[in-house]
């Protein structure tokens, strides 16, 4: 287990990655209940608790929507989780590249919603085309991500149980 554990508002909506030491804090002072936890205890010396892999804060705490998080090569990969959007493998982040669906020289501009990781052959086999003129497909359509992607950018092997709460994010 990596220490890391998902905190989710109490709208269920997920805020946050917090070491599990934070975690049982905010267990201990109430602020907050366990939602997931691994079949592993935490002991001390007169208890022990459940070891949380999510919790659930008990008020809610409202969320800025609109933070700007830079566009930059490491936050493009992370967005797509290191996967080529065209073929769908992870070949590692080092042999990822960013790619502009529509391509600059056809008046494609670097925003969010243009640009996905490419692996290097579906980058070089897709060129100075859109993707219809390659005849190729997009896994998933790119968007701006939401302000919740910032606490997870790093967190690309997230626990599989994070999964079902990170999909409605």
């Amino acid at each position: 287990m990596d220490g890391s554990v998902l905190v989710l508002n109490a709208t269920y909506e997920p805020l946050n990655v917090v070491s599990v030491r934070r975690a049982i804090v905010l267990l201990l002072k109430e602020k907050a209940e366990v939602v997931e936890a691994a079949q592993a205890r935490l002991r001390a010396e007169s208890t022990s608790f459940q070891y949380p892999l999510v919790i659930r804060l008990v008020a809610y705490v409202k969320v800025p929507r609109q933070l700007s998080l830079p566009l930059t090569r490491r936050t493009v990969l992370a967005r797509d989780q290191y996967t080529c959007q065209y073929c769908g493998t992870q070949p590692g982040k080092n042999n990822l590249t960013v790619d502009h669906v529509i391509p600059r020289s056809k008046g494609g501009l670097t925003l969010w919603e243009n640009v996905v990781a490419a692996c290097g052959g579906c980058n070089q086999r897709k060129g100075n085309r859109t993707v219809h003129e390659a005849g190729m497909a997009l896994h998933s359509k790119p968007a701006r991500p939401r302000y919740i992607a910032i606490a997870f950018i790093g967190h690309s092997n997230a626990p599989t149980v994070w999964h079902k709460y990170l999909q409605s994010a």
